[in-house]
């Protein structure tokens, strides 16, 4: 949706091409989308926490990027929802592409040699983001973006489920507990936009901590964030186990879902 006019703020108009369902600075003069922005919280705090355990684990430098691509999603989604600047909202749809494509070159390489690196899947997934990066800023068409980031998603859902299916079928629940609650992110977010209208309107009714509970894109920044999370467990348990490693999910203050890598038995 073009960008609406709500209330001036701190950062002035906004210049994006899209403008969410959220109204603009009502919470603060400083945050143009406030709920929207906060929500991204998920996805940087709990990706740096997981790519420090992955470097202490001492595993492949490939999980320590997937974690911090997602932070660096987090912290661009933040910035744009914050401003509502075309440059802040760039800032968070092409890292979208670039750490899928790292996602999707892990999922894809899971069954390669340790500390192995290919190179022709890396070109690949490269010049494609290279491809989608040249054709949206010529083109700020963020349909584009969307159908774009939907196909790498895509490659993820189907090589995963061939890995649940075919080769660990004992994995099947963290993937499809991450597959789930990408979805739900992902209903959240057409409702939000479909049914804007009616969702602004109901806000006026409401009282204000139950129509936070209606800012849906928010909804969908924290189930996808969660979602996104447990794939990248759920690619680093495929990879581990094809290692001959032993991972365990186990959660953190009893809440939050990590990965352990225990060493390889010995004989």
């Amino acid at each position: 949706m073009a960008p609406s006019i709500d209330r001036q703020g701190y950062w002035g108009r906004p210049t994006s091409t899209l403008d969410w369902c959220e109204e603009n600075y009502v919470v603060s003069f400083y945050i143009a989308e406030f709920w929207n922005t906060v929500s991204n919280l998920i996805m940087i705090l709990p990706p740096i926490y997981g790519a420090i355990q992955t470097f202490r684990d001492g595993l492949e430098s490939r999980y320590i990027c997937s974690f911090l691509g997602l932070a660096a999603v987090g912290v661009g989604s933040w910035c744009f929802h914050m401003t509502l600047l075309y440059e802040m909202q760039l800032l968070d749809e092409l890292p979208m592409i670039y750490s899928t494509c790292v996602f999707v070159y892990c999922i894809y390489e899971c069954f390669k040699q340790e500390k192995g690196v290919s190179l022709f899947p890396i070109a690949i997934l490269f010049i494609f983001s290279v491809s989608v990066t040249v054709v949206y800023l010529q083109w700020k068409e963020p349909v584009f973006h969307q159908v774009m980031y939907g196909a790498l998603v895509a490659c993820l859902v189907l090589r995963s489920i061939f890995i649940v299916t075919w080769v660990y079928p004992w994995h099947k629940p963290l993937f499809y507990t991450s597959l789930a609650i990408f979805l739900l992110g992902f209903l959240l977010w057409n409702i939000d936009n479909i049914f804007c209208d009616s969702l602004r309107a109901s806000r006026q009714t409401l009282p204000p901590g139950v129509g936070v509970v209606t800012q849906f894109h928010a909804w969908w920044h924290i189930f996808t964030g969660l979602g996104s999370y447990l794939h990248i467990l759920f690619s680093l348990q495929i990879r581990s186990t094809y290692l001959k490693y032993r991972p365990k999910v186990k959660f953190l203050c009893g809440v939050w879902p990590t990965l352990h890598i225990e060493p390889q038995r010995t004989s």
